[in-house]
């Protein structure tokens, strides 16, 4: 693990390999070890970077008003590095379009998957599979609050918990524990957000776009990587994978590595 200072906080990342840079930007529901699977198929060809978001994991929190996506091109000023791929996943995903329509000149290729996307709203649906999956939750009991999220998200609407593998469960369960913690740190800040925010912008997303999601998600997902795949003018829209859910890059890394590889050569 490396720490470098980013807009007057302490960001923590890993680095490996050389070549051309790709930055992975992890989950709100994990932190930056989501991408295990990635890192050794990408550094054979890249210098691959991944950090750990302002508050998540081991990065640090100072009570000053940021944006996640100034980081980001606040992580590449103190890099050195003029420009990057962006690979996020849910809510780095999310952070990756911000970052890339407010500093346009700095992100090369923008790689999604099961994003999330600023400015948009989830469907009737989508709260409707929340209340019959999850229900009420103690916001302050995170053990509980991370074994809801997991259901829903890392299981997902169309599959019961047995038919997941129980190690990703548990790993995805401690990481979301961590988060949750770190989203309460984060309600006591002032996060900036995109404005106007990125869901009606996807038009100017002028660089190569890769969109794909897993086939057990949460439709709603689908649905946004259709969106951004038809509206982003570089917008390619890869099948959704079967078998797996919003946590795509940890839990079928295959699939992933050979699409981030094909796309980022």
């Amino acid at each position: 693990m490396h720490k470098i200072t980013v807009n007057g906080a302490v960001i923590a990342y890993d680095e490996v390999g050389t070549g051309s840079p790709v930055v992975l930007l992890h989950a709100g529901i994990a932190d930056r070890r989501m991408w295990r699977g990635q890192v050794p198929a990408l550094a054979a060809r890249h210098r691959v970077i991944v950090p750990d978001l302002r508050g998540y994991g081991d990065s640090e929190l100072p009570p000053a008003p940021f944006a996640h996506h100034d980081d980001v091109a606040g992580l590449l000023d103190a890099l050195d590095l003029p420009r990057a791929a962006l690979v996020g996943c849910s809510f780095g995903g999310s952070v990756a379009i911000d970052t890339a329509l407010a500093h346009p000149d700095r992100v090369s290729a923008l790689a999604l998957f099961d994003t999330a996307v600023s400015g948009n709203e989830w469907s009737e649906e989508a709260n409707d599979l929340w209340d019959d999956l999850v229900g009420e939750v103690d916001p302050d009991d995170f053990v509980a609050g991370a074994a809801g999220e997991v259901r829903f998200w890392v299981v997902g609407p169309g599959r019961e918990p047995a038919d997941v593998d129980p190690e990703l469960i548990a790993f995805a369960q401690e990481m979301d524990q961590r988060a949750l913690a770190a989203e309460l740190a984060l309600g006591a800040v002032e996060v900036g957000e995109l404005s106007p925010p990125a869901i009606g912008r996807l038009g100017e997303l002028r660089m190569p776009v890769l969109v794909t999601a897993g086939a057990a998600d949460v439709p709603d997902i689908s649905r946004l990587a259709d969106r951004i795949a038809a509206e982003a003018p570089n917008g390619v829209r890869l099948p959704d994978v079967p078998d797996a859910a919003h946590l795509l890059p940890l839990e079928r890394p295959e699939p992933v590595n050979a699409a981030l590889l094909d796309f980022l050569g």
